[in-house]
């Protein structure tokens, strides 16, 4: 776990949570951002995931140890007492959506990019396998196969990240078929979401997710206060698309009056 300080006073703390498959490295710009707006952020690797991890590791690290990972980042943002905001994608959206229904975290809001809730980008093998063979053959590897040009169309993007060696799609089809109990379960609302402000985007043009399915999640929780916004073209990473410093002031712009909601002066 990391900690970047705001570039002056601090208006609240980021805990910032990356999808599967990736790691921190892939957030430096979008960490910047919120550094310049003074906003200190607070971000690790998920259990398998990032620097330390032996390449080509397959994943099948437990859903609980990723709950504790997300856990332990909210502990550490709140020892500032300041606001805290959780900016999760993918993956982590749905780990934090989790996480935040069955804790008492005093949380400030939450922007949720492209949440796991169900996939449309599935591992080619296994969906072509018997069914219930995840269950005979739970440590069989699978690629998912979710490459860089899936996620962005943005080219310096894909030209910097296409030889990423921390980057790894390999699965266990046990994992794989967790993720989809695991996903399930957050779409039906297992967890009774807390009643603080939200914002779910995602891309028009998404190939790894449903995006329906988080505008679903959405219109089914009991919320005061919520936005929804589906960029127009854009993939699956929207931090790391064309359009990303319009995706930014958006989500800078509903902190911003989170925080005045709380009687915070914002600049």
């Amino acid at each position: 776990m990391w900690k970047w300080e705001a570039a002056g006073q601090a208006k609240a703390v980021i805990v910032l949570l990356h999808s599967a498959y990736e790691h921190h490295l892939r957030y430096a710009w979008q960490i910047e951002q919120w550094r310049s707006q003074n906003f200190s952020v607070i971000m690790g690797d998920l259990p398998g995931h990032g620097e330390g991890i032996d390449v080509g590791l397959v994943h099948e690290e437990s859903f609980e140890d990723y709950e504790q990972a997300v856990r332990l980042s909210i502990e550490a943002a709140q020892k500032d007492s300041l606001p805290v905001f959780v900016v999760a994608h993918g993956l982590g959206a749905t780990l934090a959506m989790n996480v935040l229904g069955k804790s008492s975290f005093a949380v400030a809001g939450a922007i949720f990019t492209s949440p796991w809730l169900h996939l449309i980008k599935t591992p080619y093998s296994l969906s072509k396998a018997v069914p219930g063979l995840h269950k005979l053959m739970a440590n069989m590897k699978l690629d998912h196969d979710i490459q860089i040009r899936h996620l962005t169309r943005n080219i310096e993007v894909i030209v910097a990240e296409n030889d990423d060696n921390l980057y790894n799609t390999l699965i266990t089809a046990g994992w794989y078929n967790e993720l989809q109990g695991y996903m399930k379960g957050t779409e039906q609302g297992k967890n009774r979401f807390p009643d603080i402000p939200v914002f779910v985007q995602t891309g028009e043009k998404d190939e790894i997710i449903d995006i329906g399915a988080a505008k679903q999640w959405l219109k089914h929780q009991n919320l005061t206060e919520f936005s929804f916004k589906e960029w127009k073209n854009c993939y699956h990473d929207l931090f790391q698309e064309p359009e990303r410093e319009d995706i930014f002031i958006s989500s800078h712009l509903f902190m911003k009056n989170v925080l005045r909601s709380l009687g915070y002066l914002v600049e």
